[in-house]
């Protein structure tokens, strides 16, 4: 964690400065948009890890949940003439100035759960997917009836794909009403347990089946505490992502499931990825590399970190 915080920090100051750092090595330009969110900080450490294996540098800027931060560092990535550049998370619909720039500068760009599209090299980390096993386990133990509240995120492609997810597994359901309210980021966490406390002013204990379920763990998490707040055990809690303090909520019994996400082996394939696109030039297919989520409850949660006792580290 506290590599990742220097990085972040290097990124910030490179971008100030010339292109003479990059000149020592290739630099490979890193856009996040939580670069302090758990799931980011293991996709960055991923790919860190295979950018040194490389001999490339590693900058790290911090988006804060903005496209157009996102755009002026792809942009200043470009100026820099970086090696190759990664956007975490922001559609490549909301980056076309950053694109264009890397374009010109003849830079391939690849995305975290920022979909194919444009000049998308390649993506992998697509939030769709790892949402199925999620939504399908809450409508089953709901009973196909009862009243979810959503926590969604519509500016990273990845929550919007997974909140499409949701609405078409649900909507077979009739019985299910949904209340969405998008958090912030920053500010998810809190957004998270105050939408959660209006919620369950109006959904009280005993009537129906309760579900909160967030796009990712945090804004769950963030619900987690209101519900310990007001001892309601009757709303079972799901998240995607599978970070470690998701994964202890499920050993304490205080969320129902969460969709492990490799992100460490998300970034580092991707990186070494990136060599490829590098060597093959024009002749490069874009093509989406997806590594598949792992479903996570009660149940097997300790099998999960025997065989994964670095997810929650």
């Amino acid at each position: 964690m506290k590599k990742i915080g220097y990085i972040i920090a290097l990124g910030a100051l490179s971008l100030a400065t010339s292109g003479a750092a990059a000149q020592d090595k290739p630099l490979l330009g890193i856009v996040s948009i939580s670069a302090t969110e758990a799931n980011n900080v293991r996709y960055i450490q991923g790919a860190t890890k295979a950018a040194d294996e490389l001999g490339w540098q590693t900058n790290v800027v911090d988006a804060a949940g903005s496209a157009d931060q996102a755009n002026s560092a792809i942009q200043n990535f470009a100026q820099l003439k970086a090696h190759a550049i990664i956007d975490m998370v922001f559609p490549y619909s909301s980056i076309g100035a950053g694109l264009a720039a890397a374009g010109d500068a003849g830079i391939p760009v690849v995305t975290w759960g920022g979909g194919l599209g444009s000049t998308v090299a390649a993506t992998n980390g697509s939030g769709g997917p790892m949402a199925i096993p999620v939504v399908d386990l809450m409508v089953k133990k709901m009973e196909g009836k009862g009243s979810i509240l959503a926590l969604t995120y519509r500016t990273g492609e990845v929550c919007r794909n997974r909140e499409v997810v949701m609405d078409e597994i649900v909507a077979k359901n009739p019985g299910i009403t949904v209340t969405k309210n998008e958090v912030r980021i920053p500010g998810y966490f809190e957004d998270g347990a105050q939408y959660a406390n209006a919620w369950l002013a109006s959904h009280p204990a005993g009537k129906e089946n309760l579900a909160i379920w967030g796009c990712w763990d945090d804004p769950a998490i963030g619900a987690i505490g209101s519900l310990r707040a007001q001892g309601r055990d009757d709303v079972l809690v799901y998240g995607i992502n599978g970070n470690a303090q998701a994964l202890e909520n499920i050993k304490n019994g205080f969320m129902t499931a969460t969709a492990w996400q490799d992100s460490f082996t998300e970034g580092y394939n991707m990186v070494k990825m990136l060599k490829d696109i590098k060597d093959a030039g024009s002749a490069w297919q874009a093509k989406a590399a997806e590594v598949p989520a792992v479903l996570v409850t009660k149940e097997t949660v300790d099998a999960f970190l025997k065989d994964h006792p670095e997810a929650i580290k």
